[in-house]
């Protein structure tokens, strides 16, 4: 896939927003620059059937208006209803090569790992992207588990060259430099976007960050 595309990468579902709206917050964070949005819907209070299929479409919706991608988080089923990009599974979500099967070759596959072995496992299945982490401590995801740090992205990165990697886990603005330097494609954020008072304007001073790394210029 493009690794462009994995550059600035926003995930956010309805319990990371506090009481805005998650469409407001999407479009600002369109606005200011990010490349790839992820739908996830988790935790208490949650919305689920067709409540969260309307969700889902309407954020397609938005994201297909400023030609990003939109991904699915875990529901399958759900990204091939409303047609999404994508979608994105962790170690614990089903076979890899199963949800390929599933949404078909055309269709965005991330995956969420903490190795090595992982990350070529997902590599092997069909992943188009994975995702590392959490590289530094988070709060916006239970049981997310001790930080891998950022040496296993450059690992990765030199183990299998042509994979792009998504970097996640307590990633700031400061700190996405650093990521991408490594090796990493890009980065994946909740709560620095989602929890920012204006979102728009942090969304543009993370990508300017993102952008500057991704170019080798060191500042």
């Amino acid at each position: 896939m493009d690794k462009s595309k994995l550059q600035l990468y926003f995930i956010a579902g309805t319990t990371n927003i506090g009481d805005r709206n998650l469409l407001d917050v999407l479009q600002a964070a369109l606005k200011g620059g990010i490349t790839t949005f992820q739908l996830r819907e988790k935790g208490e209070g949650a919305l689920q059937g067709d409540d969260l299929k309307a969700l889902a479409e309407q954020c397609k919706q938005l994201c297909n208006k400023f030609k990003v991608p939109f991904i699915v988080n875990d529901d399958v089923d759900l990204a091939v209803e409303v047609g999404a990009d994508g979608v994105h599974i962790g170690q614990e979500d089903g076979d890899i090569a199963k949800v390929r099967e599933k949404i078909g070759s055309e269709k965005i596959l991330g995956v969420s790992t903490h190795s090595i072995e992982d990350a070529m496992a997902a590599s092997d299945a069909g992943a188009n992207y994975v995702g590392i982490g959490p590289l530094f401590e988070t709060t916006s995801k239970e049981n997310a588990g001790a930080p891998v740090g950022t040496e296993l992205v450059r690992q990765v990165a030199n183990v299998l060259p042509g994979l792009p990697i998504v970097g996640i886990g307590g990633i700031t603005e400061r700190k996405a430099g650093r990521v991408i330097r490594e090796g990493a494609s890009g980065v994946a954020m909740i709560s620095a976007i989602a929890n920012s008072e204006d979102v728009e304007q942090v969304t543009r001073a993370i990508k300017g960050s993102v952008t500057l790394a991704s170019t080798g210029v060191e500042m």
